[in-house]
């Protein structure tokens, strides 16, 4: 679930940000939304996507999920994975600048299921991790292609607050998304993710004892640094006329490439694969 989520919330979330945009590429607009109580809306995503095994696998399966976004009294909110992000600072509908300060909680749970490599299977379970942290982040719309397009940053951190890996992680994000038409948008996003010590020790590190277990080399991760870096590109068509209500249709792919000590990890450079393709399909409802 947490590759769909992904790239839906990106997607359907750059859609929430692009909204006002949209009104202005109507030949008949409706007025602009300028008072968050009024400014809500909602879109839910369902669908399949293809996502390798674990992080760092040389495999992919088919999976369906879904992913929501949305603003309530002009505070938008979405989910990135399986971590959800909450806007303290309310949207005012508004084409310019739009400033980001939020809270995120979330669940992290890789390899908390069955795995299909023996090896990787052998070293045992890691519990679900629950997380929590906050990002700041500024989005300015009309910056390259016409008034419409947005180019969002974004710094989000999060730290393990149930003891299973006991560390944080620091995500850099930066979304580009331009609506072609009322119909149509199109999205692209990179990201990093930079982990700390505690982070690599338990879904990167080999133990001794994994090594006896799963014949795996022993390897360790000792500091923080970077884990994973990604890039994606999104396509939302509306099915209804108009992306800002009704039923759409939305595809995407992410590549992932593991970096640093994770790439170097026995689980991704003997038995897995540093790069991740990730691809998506899925319906979109707007109201």
């Amino acid at each position: 679930m947490r590759a769909f989520t992904l790239f839906t919330s990106a997607a359907i979330a750059a859609l929430a940000i692009a909204t006002p945009a949209l009104a202005q590429t109507d030949p008949n607009p409706s007025p602009t939304i300028t008072d968050p109580k009024d400014n809500n809306r909602v879109t839910v995503a369902l669908g399949v996507v293809s996502m390798p095994d674990y992080e760092g696998a040389d495999s992919n399966s088919f999976t369906p999920a879904g992913a929501f976004v949305g603003t309530v009294r002009g505070h938008d909110f979405f989910l990135r994975g399986t971590q959800l992000y909450f806007n303290l600072i309310p949207n005012t509908g508004e084409v310019g600048t739009n400033f980001e300060l939020g809270v995120i909680g979330g669940v992290r749970r890789d390899r908390t299921g069955d795995i299909d490599n023996r090896q990787v299977r052998a070293l045992g379970k890691i519990d679900t991790a629950y997380e929590l942290g906050g990002y700041v982040g500024v989005a300015r719309t009309g910056v390259i292609t016409s008034d419409y397009d947005t180019l969002t940053a974004r710094v989000a951190y999060v730290h393990d607050v149930s003891g299973t890996y006991d560390s944080y992680v620091i995500t850099p994000q930066v979304n580009y998304t331009t609506p072609l038409s009322v119909r149509t948008l199109v999205s692209l996003g990179v990201s990093a993710d930079y982990a700390g010590k505690g982070f690599g020790r338990t879904y990167a590190a080999v133990t001794p004892i994994g090594t006896l277990a799963s014949g795996l080399r022993t390897y360790d991760v000792n500091d923080s640094g970077f884990r994973r870096v990604n890039a994606s590109l999104f396509v939302v068509q509306s099915l209804s006329g108009d992306l800002r209500h009704g039923f759409g249709i939305g595809a995407g792919v992410l590549y992932g490439r593991m970096v640093g000590k994770y790439k170097d990890s026995p689980i991704v450079a003997d038995v897995g694969d540093a790069d991740q393709w990730l691809g998506a399909l899925g319906l979109t409802y707007t109201f």
